[in-house]
């Protein structure tokens, strides 16, 4: 990492920002002081950090606190937000070291603003208020140890795995802001604490999907079932573009954009934060046509009535299961890939970005900022044809 030595740094006299990489750069006052600064994108706003004076803050130290900083923002928090509760503290030594339930609050209040989704908050609230609060909420945390954390898994671990692993993985995020704020020293749910339980065979498991070869019959079961118009064109909207079921259910006709055939939903509605296009198959704008006699031209897509609230998460699920076809509306996503999968060549990375998947290499995602728009629109339309039963259509195909 970086273009800085200590050599070249002492050396370094020219005025202004000198980049060292990953947004660490090193000031250099007309005067001749020199200091470092970070940049980086905080809840969606740049934001500019002073990590100290140079020498004072070695070039060593100043990447050991810019990835820190780095490293809080990927799990969503403020290191900004921290940094002034640590000042806040340091002013206020009378203040008593918080008990668990206390942090718990705090860390939930710090990450809310980064959660698309509002449940997590009571999700949160509620899986350590069931497990945690009653073992540990009224202890200061510099007292919590790896055998109180084990008093609240324990009983959970076998039984309950999945809840249990979430009840650590946030008692450890609790822990881990203690820890960053000086209120203890160290992180007793940290991973040394899965030697001390006992394995757990996890069965893997996949949303319910139907074969590809299945999903045009299923289609035709839900165009031909006496359920409401918009719940009909939503669902088969969400199949031909494959997306979850939160962004279908909250299309709005702002993101429809008629002249592109391209539907353009907002990074506050993704997962990755990050505007998304959707090529739109000539079926998928068919749909938007019926549907805008319904609903258009303002609010969403499909209300659950005009000018309605959006459906309910159940709407799908629901409509599935009493026509007895075997799926979840997550699983049509699966449909989708097995199908680009085995019926096309040189479509996966297509496909994957179809489903709007974060690259997990960051290096890779740094380099590689394409989102394939181009070639998705072929790829989108050929599903469309493959789900109506027709002759499948599309630049560069292999069948």
């Amino acid at each position: 990492m970086g273009k800085f030595t200590d050599k070249g740094i002492k050396a370094l006299t020219k005025p202004g920002r000198h980049p060292d990489g990953d947004g660490l750069y090193l000031h250099v006052a007309p005067a001749g002081t020199k200091s470092w600064v970070q940049r980086i994108v905080v809840n969606g706003r740049r934001r500019d950090i002073g990590l100290g004076p140079y020498p004072t803050v070695s070039l060593a130290q100043a990447r050991l606190l810019s990835a820190d900083n780095r490293t809080a923002v990927s799990e969503g928090r403020d290191p900004l937000a921290e940094r002034r509760e640590a000042k806040e503290s340091a002013r206020n030594p009378a203040a008593s070291v918080p008990t668990f339930a206390e942090a718990a609050s705090r860390v939930i209040e710090l990450r809310r603003p980064t959660w698309s989704n509002p449940k997590h908050a009571a999700q949160w609230q509620s899986t350590l208020g069931t497990y945690a609060f009653p073992v540990i909420g009224n202890k200061a945390v510099d007292e919590i140890t790896r055998s109180d954390v084990l008093s609240v898994l324990e009983p959970i671990w076998t039984d309950k795995n999945e809840t249990a692993n979430r009840v650590k993985q946030r008692i450890g995020t609790v822990m881990d802001w203690a820890v960053q704020h000086g209120h203890c020293s160290y992180n007793p749910a940290g991973k040394a604490l899965l030697t001390a339980l006992p394995p757990v065979r996890r069965e893997e498991r996949h949303h319910p999907a139907l074969p590809y070869e299945h999903v045009g019959w299923a289609i035709g079961l839900v165009r031909e079932s006496t359920a409401n118009l918009l719940t009909k064109l939503a669902l088969e909207f969400l199949v031909l573009t494959a997306v979850r079921s939160k962004e279908a259910r909250q299309a709005n006709w702002g993101e429809i954009q008629w002249e592109r055939n391209t539907w353009e939903i907002p990074a506050t509605k993704m997962k990755a934060r990050r505007v998304y296009r959707i090529p739109l198959s000539d079926r998928a704008m068919g749909i938007l046509t019926e549907a805008w006699a319904i609903t258009g031209p303002d609010g969403l897509v499909f209300p659950a009535m005009p000018g309605g609230s959006a459906m309910s998460d159940m709407t799908f699920t629901a409509l599935l299961r009493r026509l007895g076809i075997p799926a979840v509306p997550h699983g049509f996503r699966s449909s989708f890939t097995d199908w680009a999968e085995e019926q096309l060549t040189g479509y996966s990375e297509a496909a994957d970005k179809a489903l709007a998947h974060e690259e997990k290499n960051k290096t890779r995602r740094a380099y590689k900022r394409t989102d394939l728009f181009e070639k998705r629109i072929g790829l989108m339309q050929m599903w469309a044809d493959y789900v109506a039963g027709e002759t499948p259509r599309g630049t560069g195909k292999t069948w």
